[in-house]
Order: C-alpha cells, then structure tokens, then sequence
C-alpha cells in the first residue's frame, strides 16, 4: 500500500510539474530573445493577454531580424500609439484561430484566413519546408515550425507579413 500511495504521490508531483511548466505563446516568446521585436509590438497593440489566454492559436512569428529588414522608422511608427489600429491589424495578419502545426499545411499551394479576416496568406508546403506569401507578394520561410505552447503553436519566419493585395498561391 505504501508504494502505491507513494507512486501516486510521485505521479501527482509529475502531473503538477507539467502543469507549471507549461507556458503560453506570450510567455514563450518573451523568454526569447529572438523575439524582442515581436514582444514589444504585441504589448503596444494590447494583445499580450489575448496571446496568454485560452485559446487555439497559430502564431508565424517573425524574428528581430525581420523586423530590422524593414523599411527604417517603419517599427518605430506602428509602435505610435496613434498608429495602434495598423499595429493591431499587422500583428493579426500572423496569427491563425486554429493550431496547424506543419503538417497540417496540405502539400502545395493553399490559402489560409488569419484572424486579420480582410487578408488571406498563401502557405506553400513542399520540399520538407513551408513558405508564406503575403499580401505584398514576398515570401517568408519557416525556419523553425511546431514550438508547442499550451494554447497553441509557434512558426518562427524570417520576414513580417504585411497585409496587401490578395497573395497568388502559385
């Protein structure tokens, strides 16, 4: 009896060590110093708790290197809080209410619908990678895919999806 008691006793450690070991897309990301950027401008859009809370999202989170490859002053402007709706709008563009993890993206070319629903994305599975078209026609590349978070799931892409013109699934 005393070592069943003390294997449940241990499953409950174990149980409850996961639990507190889980974090959410907003924790994950500002545990990265990858993602500084990304950070800072879900912060200024107001949208850190939302990325925290319950949920199903996908996240294609660009890196801080994606952001720098951006025209000069273009964070620092969206990072206004006059220009907070754009932001918002920008931010929303990557995030999917749905987890589709890599394999999910069917082979070839298919749009998809962001939470920004004004905008579709091109995702193009081939190859053993996936590609984002964006609605300005350029491509960003999923360089790490499937980061598990407990409301979600993050792909890490090395440029920022602007909104635009419907993108052409090629």
């Amino acid at each position: 009896m005393k070592t069943l008691s003390t294997f449940a006793a241990a499953a409950t450690l174990a149980i409850a060590g996961s639990a507190a070991s889980a974090q959410s897309i907003t924790e994950i990301a500002a545990g990265d110093e990858r993602f500084t950027t990304l950070v800072a401008a879900v912060t200024a859009a107001g949208l850190a708790d939302t990325l925290a809370g319950p949920g199903e999202f996908t996240v294609y989170a660009p890196v801080n290197d994606a952001f720098a490859a951006l025209p000069a002053g273009t964070v620092e402007t969206l990072l206004q809080p006059e220009n907070k709706g754009q932001l918002t709008d920008v931010l929303l563009y990557h995030v999917d209410d749905r987890i589709l993890t890599a394999s999910d993206f069917p082979h070839g070319s298919n749009y998809f619908k962001p939470i920004n629903d004004s905008e579709r994305l091109c995702i193009t599975s081939a190859n053993g990678g996936v590609t984002i078209a964006d609605g300005t026609g350029e491509t960003a590349n999923v360089i790490i895919a499937n980061i598990e978070a407990d409301n979600g799931i993050i792909h890490v892409i090395d440029k920022v999806l602007l909104p635009g013109t419907r993108p052409a699934c090629h």
